[in-house]
């Protein structure tokens, strides 16, 4: 009698968190000003940890986009993360959105961290994620300048309508920027009813039903054969973080909402899918893995 062959493996995602604090997300920017930040109560290292207690509790090895501001503040924290085993990569160095900056304090800014976060943990840092998503039709110049910068990967689009960031005509999955060889790796979306809805972690993760969101990864995983990425913050585990004063009702709503089930909703999430770093989920120099695409502002075109 003939054996059925075992069930293919499940595929690996990318779990991927961004270190930075609670008062330096862009819906406080117009409350906190960035020289005000120090006297705001410090946060970030605690919750961090507590992350990476969470990951050592599910044998979980995660990609930490760090900010280069943390970084000098909390050194020990980055060798820390380093040490057990996971990547480190830059999130730029103060969380300045690349429609604030020109190029050139851009570029000051990767550089400056690249080497930050080199100098303490003696690895090279090859990825970046840009600060509230902030490339797009734009900012697209900030692929080059991460490649110059020596960067090899890119995980700063999202491929949906927001009022805050968004790129709804890029491509879906990984692909090679055509002029400059970056790998950009878009953060995780489903596509239904004709449009792209966010399926890859953040306010959406604790806004939508822990059941739809766990279907629409599964579906990217099994329906289209394509490892996910997933993010979220140190503050999103922190519901007793201070109120800020001043904020918007949809900004306080947008930061605030269900903090309390964030760390559940990531113990299950780890019971349900695998995950890895993002430079062991994506090949970066794979060039024959991915398509090439050239990004405009008005238009897409894929060779």
């Amino acid at each position: 009698m003939n054996k059925l062959p075992p069930p293919p493996e499940p595929l690996v995602n990318a779990m991927t968190v961004d270190v930075e604090d609670y008062f330096q997300v862009a819906a406080f920017e117009k409350c906190i000003r960035r020289e005000d930040w120090p006297r705001w109560p410090i946060r970030v290292e605690d919750n961090t940890r507590r992350v990476l207690e969470l990951f050592a509790g599910h044998g979980v090895h995660a990609t930490f986009f760090v900010l280069g501001w943390v970084a000098e503040r909390f050194p020990v924290l980055v060798r820390d993360i380093s040490a057990g085993g996971h990547e480190i990569a830059s999130h730029g160095f103060g969380h300045e959105r690349l429609t604030n900056l020109s190029r050139s304090e851009f570029r000051d800014g990767i550089t400056r961290t690249k080497c930050l976060l080199e100098d303490l943990t003696g690895t090279a840092v090859v990825g970046y994620r840009a600060p509230s998503y902030s490339i797009g039709p734009g900012t697209l110049w900030a692929h080059e300048e991460l490649r110059e910068a020596g960067y090899r990967y890119s995980s700063s689009i999202v491929p949906i309508h927001h009022d805050l960031y968004g790129m709804p005509g890029a491509p879906r999955f990984a692909f090679f920027t055509e002029r400059f060889g970056l790998l950009e790796i878009p953060v995780t979306t489903v596509r239904r009813w004709g449009r792209n809805w966010p399926c890859g972690g953040g306010g959406y993760f604790r806004l939508l039903p822990y059941a739809l969101f766990r279907r629409g990864l599964r579906r990217v995983n099994r329906g289209e054969q394509s490892s996910g990425v997933f993010y979220f913050h140190p503050w999103e585990i922190d519901p007793q973080q201070p109120r800020v004063p001043g904020v918007t009702l949809k900004n306080r709503l947008r930061h605030s909402l269900n903090l309390t089930r964030t760390a559940p909703r990531l113990d299950r999430l780890m019971r349900d899918f695998r995950f890895d770093r993002m430079d062991r989920v994506f090949s970066v120099d794979a060039y024959a893995d991915y398509p090439v695409v050239a990004l405009q502002a008005a238009e897409l075109r894929v060779n």
